[in-house]
């Protein structure tokens, strides 16, 4: 019986049925990503760094003005991923972008 299940929402601090849990996954599932500017960012965008980021664990620093092509969002308003050549898993904070 899925009327007796109960999951505890951690956001409210209460225990509330299941399918209200799964009604406030679905509503929450769109995480807005702004860029430094504010324009809203989606899967498959180009972004431009505006500042220099050294990149931990790769010994590499990413210059200012660097293009990445084709981000992916991550579900956290404030990270996106990527990819760049010679680094592998890269994430960046979406305050250090611009979309182009």
């Amino acid at each position: 019986m899925a009327d007796d299940d109960y999951v505890y929402d951690e956001a409210s601090g209460e225990w509330i049925s299941a399918a209200e849990a799964a009604a406030k996954a679905g509503a929450s599932d769109t995480v807005e990503v702004r860029d430094a500017v504010g324009n809203l960012l989606a899967d498959g965008d180009q972004v431009t760094l505006i500042k220099d980021l050294v990149v931990k664990g790769a010994g590499q620093t990413l210059k200012r003005g660097t293009l990445i092509k084709s981000i992916r969002l991550t579900g956290d308003p404030q990270e996106i991923d990527c990819r760049y050549e010679g680094i592998k898993g890269l994430v960046l904070r979406a305050e250090f972008v611009r979309k182009r």
